[in-house]
């Protein structure tokens, strides 16, 4: 059994991510800083959603993206240099037109404590004119089939 088949995730079967901090991660403090956790949820964000064929490429095709419109992050407890991390990421909700939404938790398996939830929601814009756009058909495909129920996300908000 791997150690993230032990983490008690909020959602099952998470997309994840490993993260090792670095100390060019941490602030004055000695801790990762804010700014590095935003940056890990991008990360996770794009890797989870490229592995289900909604490439940049796709989003070249069609001309459309899911632009971040709103990003709330609960820090619980902080994470040092050399900490291995696991972020793990689900899709949970998709209006079937515009917005959509997903759910993070940041977990440190060698003392199983959840260090980060966050909820992100995203709405979809042409990416010429930057504007609210409906999500195109190949989209709309991979974030109905990808969204999990029981989560955070357009519901809440």
């Amino acid at each position: 059994m791997t150690a993230e088949q032990k983490i008690d995730w909020d959602l099952p079967d998470p997309f994840t991510l490993e993260i090792i901090v670095r100390e060019e991660d941490t602030d004055r403090l000695g801790h990762a800083n804010n700014v590095v956790y935003v940056r890990w949820l991008e990360d996770v964000s794009w890797a989870h959603i490229e592995s289900l064929g909604m490439t940049w490429e796709l989003h070249e095709a069609t001309g459309k993206a899911m632009a971040i419109t709103r990003t709330e992050i609960d820090y619980l407890t902080s994470a040092n240099v050399g900490d291995r991390l696991i972020l793990g990421t689900w899709l949970t909700g998709f209006d079937g037109r515009f917005r959509s939404s997903r759910q993070f938790q940041l977990v440190r398996p060698a003392d199983d404590k959840t260090l980060v939830r966050a909820v992100s929601t995203h709405a979809c814009v042409n990416m010429k004119t930057q504007r609210p756009s409906r999500a195109p058909k190949e989209f709309a495909e991979i974030l109905s089939a990808a969204s999990v129920s029981g989560g955070k996300g357009l519901e809440s908000n």
